[in-house]
């Protein structure tokens, strides 16, 4: 049974350059996701991240013994937003909401989903009444790859800014994270993370 990687297959949205912006046209893909607010450091965040990933892999194993299916389980992504972005400030943490959310592939049915929802409720997962399985339809995007600690992305935020900007068009939706690596386990300057911002 070969293994599908999906990062590989849709590397035009999760391989992009770390020198330049890129556009891309994001397809509608269903999410494991969970909603909330507070900082990345705040109990409710890791309540979600401890939620989604196991129902993420349970998932994966589900399809692989009842559909023949192995794949590599898809990165975590987070959106971030205030309710007022003009108000949007690093130093406000406390003031963010976010979505936790990981990409599910076609062999996920809303069947698969209310298995394992079943299941982790059994397993006492942290936030499984929280979690939802639905379509997220991005659309038009810039995006850039981000080297370094999370608390150096502003120049390259500002560069995707400047760049949807440049190009006639207004910036749309919420900012957008993908994250390539476990910050538990890698060192600051060696995390990778994708910045996405909608644009229209």
């Amino acid at each position: 049974m070969d293994k599908i990687d999906f990062k590989k297959e849709l590397k035009f949205l999760y391989n992009p350059s770390a020198k330049e912006v890129s556009i891309v046209d994001v397809p509608g893909m269903n999410f494991l996701l969970i909603e909330g607010e507070g900082a990345p450091s705040s109990q409710q965040y890791i309540d979600a991240v401890q939620t989604l990933y196991p129902l993420a892999y349970s998932l994966k194993f589900m399809v692989k013994k009842s559909k023949g299916v192995d794949y590599g389980v898809l990165p975590l992504e987070g959106l971030w937003w205030v309710q007022d972005m003009t108000q949007f400030s690093v130093d406000r943490k406390d003031k963010w909401r976010w979505t936790a959310m990981i990409m599910q592939p076609k062999y996920i049915t809303q069947t698969d989903f209310k298995n394992v929802v079943e299941q982790g409720k059994q397993k006492n997962l942290p936030a499984i009444d929280k979690v939802q399985f639905e379509l997220f339809h991005e659309g038009k995007a810039a995006q850039i790859m981000h080297l370094g600690p999370y608390s150096a992305e502003a120049t390259n935020i500002q560069k995707l800014h400047e760049t949807i900007k440049s190009n006639g068009q207004q910036l749309s939706g919420k900012h957008h994270e993908i994250y390539l690596n476990n910050p538990n386990k890698t060192t600051p300057e060696k995390l990778k993370t994708i910045l996405r911002q909608p644009m229209k």
